[in-house]
């Protein structure tokens, strides 16, 4: 039987010396290289941190699997198993310009269900973690379940490029929901964007993109609060493939879905 204390324990320790050994790189030169264009940065510290985690998961559990966005891992085509979903800098760009407003976030998943999520901000030491069943966490203090807000009381978490000319969406779909919300605010980290909703400082996220390693933990956050996730067509989140994707408060979501994006 899988021991998630132990599991949850080492995660824990691991993320936060992945947390230090990324604050001690910022008086340090980066390598810094361009992925799918040019705005889609990775650093050498995007690439060491992934390493780092996936050495120690396999020094400590040789049988799991690892799903990693610097692509150190596995070749995952099937959610059998206990899986390891790391983003080791979500907000490479944040990173980069700001050294600030990134995450290292982690997802661990058995047979497709979520079982520890961990979202760690490194800059301001949050740590955001959950364990299936035992409520959601920022450090120590729990967060409670989320409760309901309407559009206009609404604080959305939505990149200006999906009200502006794009080749995803049409802009005259979420232009109105921009119109009719209290605020709209971009972080350009989704972890942390994730990790907001489900400590209520923000209402909503929608993006039209992302990948497992963005949104695996905090997903697991979310279901603790009482959150809901799928994609902008209604359907249910596929841990192992790219998606499109709306959280919200619960309400909320049908509100912005049905109200807006599908109406």
């Amino acid at each position: 039987m899988t021991n998630w204390k132990e599991i949850d324990k080492k995660a824990k320790e691991w993320v936060n010396e992945g947390g230090q050994r990324i604050r001690e790189s910022f008086n340090t030169t980066l390598s810094i290289q361009t992925k799918s264009n040019p705005n889609d940065l990775v650093t050498n510290m995007d690439k060491e941190t992934e390493q780092f985690f996936i050495q120690k998961i396999k020094e400590h559990y040789p049988e799991h699997r690892i799903l990693g966005e610097e692509g150190y891992g596995h070749k995952i085509e099937s959610p059998e198993g206990v899986i390891w979903i790391i983003d080791p800098i979500d907000g490479t760009m944040n990173f980069v310009h700001q050294q600030r407003n990134f995450a290292i976030s982690i997802g661990i998943y058995e047979d497709g269900i979520g079982k520890i999520g961990l979202i760690y901000d490194v800059v301001h030491n949050e740590l955001y973690h959950a364990v299936k069943g035992e409520g959601a966490f920022m450090n120590e203090i729990p967060l409670p379940k989320l409760e309901k807000v309407s559009v206009k009381e609404a604080i959305i978490a939505l990149n200006a490029t999906w009200v502006a000319e794009n080749r995803a969406i049409d802009p005259k779909v979420l232009g109105p929901l921009v119109r009719d919300s209290r605020g709209t605010r971009s972080y350009g980290t989704a972890a942390i964007e994730l990790a907001y909703v489900a400590a209520g400082r923000l209402d909503a996220y929608i993006t039209m993109r992302l990948a497992p390693w963005d949104y695996a933990a905090g997903l697991i956050l979310l279901e603790e609060v009482g959150g809901v996730a799928t994609t902008l067509k209604g359907e249910p989140i596929n841990i192992i493939e790219k998606s499109s994707f709306l959280i919200a408060k619960e309400g909320l979501h049908e509100e912005i879905l049905n109200g807006y994006i599908l109406k």
